[in-house]
């Protein structure tokens, strides 16, 4: 088994709806580099494996919440990684509104430069807000996004190996030749491009590739192309059923299911006692006290999931059939799916729901003392579940600097998680092999010449 790993979510201000605004915190500063580089380096100091940083290129609707998606992820960890050495970073980009070889070419600059730190979240961008700020063009079908994502990733990583990293002693011939740098020739139905990439093979083969599918479309993506899945998950069941069917369209592809990571995202509210980390859930989500904390969820579940009635009791069990997804739903299907196998599982009501889930009805949250939370993550990595978290944070730094000083410290008590950074590279660290680069291809016309 690998070691137990972690993420943290630094975008926005936390994951509290009132965390931008909190007493005693600068209310803007999801625009202040400063704040995301001393996310980093708490992190840092936590030896956490990576930061996240999710994106949507268009300004959030909800103007009650900071936004969580300011600076271009790859402008920003190239900050990061010049001031902050060992953190590695999840860097969202949008198989959608990007262009292969651009891409390829950044995230393999990145890589590089940083040492191999580099994560890959590949999105097909489901918000016709970000299709507006692209053209005039409607924001394509779900079934066609993920047709362009496939052949997408499939070309970046062919980029990717298709120069050798220049090792060894000076050559005898020319820098390279058909043997070392390899035109991909890739003529697919969406994308026509030769090569090869004008940056070599970096520290890490290439990048780590990472994939949040929920849906049949997305588990099979992921199975084909991703090395850590970062998933909504509310129960051990869920996450062994979801191992399972990653593993299962793994084999289709010619790979194998322990080659793949699943990093469930996991909310962490802390306090000193398990009542008072209730209390914080509902100050920081603006509710005064749990039954207002219960009818934030049921309106943010009714927006979507439209069979949810309107008079819904708290305490009573909800029923699995109010949460179905379809083909043609904004929202992503895998949270709800996540939603419909729980409650269907342990029927859950509204008033357990939120202690699970949040007000916003996403990811897993566990509420309680940092040796709760801290039980709650070994309990799922020792049992084989996950191989760890991407944690996210209602208030940021005050609950990053939390989690890295009172939770980090009894996972390595418990011997569970490093003390130090034992691998320079993400690949190291999450023990995910190390691709090689594919020989044949062709050379570039006077490709050894001038």
């Amino acid at each position: 088994m690998s070691r137990l790993n972690l993420a943290v979510a630094v975008h926005g201000t936390g994951s509290g709806a009132l965390s931008w605004k909190w007493p005693g915190t600068q209310w803007n500063r999801f625009n202040d580099f400063a704040f995301y580089r001393r996310s980093a380096e708490i992190a840092r100091s936590g030896v956490i494996d990576a930061v996240f940083v999710s994106d949507h290129p268009a300004l959030s609707r909800d103007a009650h919440r900071a936004p969580t998606h300011v600076f271009d992820p790859t402008v920003l960890f190239a900050a990061i990684a010049g001031a902050v050495p060992d953190i590695g970073f999840v860097l969202t980009a949008s198989s959608t509104y990007s262009a292969p070889y651009d891409l390829a070419r950044k995230l393999a600059s990145l890589d590089t430069i940083s040492g191999g730190r580099v994560i890959w979240n590949v999105v097909a961008n489901f918000n016709p807000d970000i299709a507006a700020n692209f053209g005039s063009a409607p924001l394509p079908d779900r079934a066609e996004r993920y047709r362009r994502a496939d052949e997408f990733i499939e070309v970046v990583k062919k980029l990717w190996l298709s120069w050798d990293t220049p090792t060894g002693d000076v050559p005898d011939g020319p820098l390279w030749d058909e043997t070392t740098a390899r035109t991909i020739d890739h003529h697919g139905d969406l994308f026509d491009v030769r090569g090869p990439l004008n940056v070599p093979v970096g520290p890490q083969g290439h990048p780590v590739i990472s994939q949040a599918g929920g849906s049949p479309r997305g588990i099979d993506l992921a199975a084909r192309h991703a090395e850590i899945v970062y998933a909504a998950i509310l129960s051990k069941a869920e996450a062994d059923t979801y191992r399972r069917r990653l593993a299962e369209r793994a084999v289709v592809h010619g790979r194998s299911g322990g080659d793949i990571r699943l990093l469930p995202g996991l909310g962490v509210v802390l306090g000193d006692t398990t009542a008072e980390a209730y209390r914080r859930q509902e100050a920081l989500e603006g509710a005064g006290d749990e039954d207002a904390l219960v009818a934030q969820l049921l309106t943010r579940l009714r927006k979507n999931n439209p069979l949810l009635p309107a008079d819904v009791d708290a305490d009573r069990p909800l029923r699995p059939e109010w949460f179905t997804s379809t083909d043609d739903q904004g929202r992503p299907i895998g949270f709800t799916q996540a939603l419909h196998d729980v409650i269907a599982e342990e029927e859950l009501t509204a008033r357990r729901l939120v202690r699970r889930v949040g007000p916003a009805g996403g990811h897993r949250v566990v509420v309680g003392t940092p040796r709760e939370v801290a039980d709650d993550i070994i309990d799922w990595w020792s049992g084989g579940h996950v191989a760890g978290f991407n944690v996210h944070l209602p208030l940021l730094h005050e609950d990053l600097d939390r989690f890295v000083t009172q939770v980090v410290p009894i996972l390595q008590a418990e011997g569970v998680y490093p003390t130090a950074y034992e691998e320079p590279t993400i690949r190291g660290r999450f023990g995910l092999p190390t691709p090689a680069p594919v020989s044949g291809g062709a050379a570039l016309p006077d490709l050894a010449v001038g």
